[in-house]
């Protein structure tokens, strides 16, 4: 008797078991469909990146909020505005239909390539040269803006150029910038001091903790229209393209750019938005 109680014990705990079994692998079965029907993820190629947008129908794009002319958040108002905002409407318009279909998140020169590869944003632009260095870690459109890099000082200062620059000068920059490297390469010895923004960069200028500061030549002049006892000296001493960024792989986001900036140029529009922030026509 004990024995084929003993069996039937046996028999229930094997169908417990089994039972179990199946249950867990329904559940694995779920997840792993959950994640099969979910959207295309961003960096793949072909029309996945692109598609996600349209059915998001938000373009989501990384600015900066404090570079006048490029993009500039106005406290009063919460507005951003500038050159890469107006860029940033147009390819909105295009991909969705409607310029106001867009959103706009802060970057910084250090933190816009991490926040594109986390998904946070779908593409930058946010005054980005493009380099071969930054070519390995994101995807980029045309030139959608030629710069060259100088110098802003305090009107009277004795450096005209780069070439008043020794290792004795300080100069000012913003950190992941590609103008920081080239003056450190340009200047033996200089001493540099990194901010987090430009803004900060400039208010340190004014409070006397560098010589000067550089970036791109169309940034400076953003500054130096802020505050008249400052001016951009000296001539252009690299060529700064800026491109618009996005996770590698996604060649159907980078056609949809250049296709609006091909649009852009061909529509005399490009022009117009140009001479609306810098205060001329390009190549003037």
């Amino acid at each position: 008797m004990k024995k084929r109680w003993r069996l039937i014990s046996i028999a229930v705990v094997c169908a417990l078991t089994v039972l179990a079994g199946c249950a867990s692998n329904g559940a694995g079965g779920n997840t792993a469909g959950n994640g099969g029907n979910a959207a295309p993820a961003t960096g793949e190629s072909g029309t996945g990146a692109l598609a996600k947008i349209k059915d998001r129908g938000k373009l989501v794009v990384g600015v900066k909020y404090d570079t006048k002319l490029f993009g500039l958040k106005d406290p009063s108002t919460g507005n951003v505005e500038g050159f890469d905002i107006d860029i940033s409407k147009t390819i909105a318009k295009h991909i969705l239909g409607d310029e106001n279909a867009l959103e706009l998140k802060e970057v910084t020169s250090k933190t816009r390539i991490p926040m594109l590869n986390n998904g946070e944003i779908d593409m930058i632009v946010a005054t980005m040269t493009i380099t071969e260095e930054r070519k390995k870690e994101v995807d980029f459109s045309d030139v959608y803006f030629q710069a060259g890099q100088s110098l802003l000082v305090k009107k009277g200062s004795p450096i005209t150029g780069i070439e008043s620059l020794t290792a004795d000068s300080t100069v000012l920059g913003s950190k992941g910038s590609t103008s920081v490297k080239n003056i450190r390469e340009k200047v033996e010895g200089i001493k540099v001091l990194e901010f987090d923004n430009y803004q900060d960069a400039f208010n340190a200028l004014k409070a006397g903790q560098g010589d000067a500061l550089t970036t791109d030549d169309a940034i400076l002049y953003g500054m130096a229209a802020q505050d008249p006892n400052y001016e951009v000296v000296g001539k252009p001493f690299t060529d700064e393209p800026y491109g618009i960024a996005v996770q590698k792989g996604n060649s159907d986001i980078v056609q949809a750019i250049n296709d609006t900036l091909k649009e852009l140029h061909d529509s005399g529009e490009y022009d117009k938005i140009y001479e609306k922030w810098i205060g001329k026509k390009p190549g003037e």
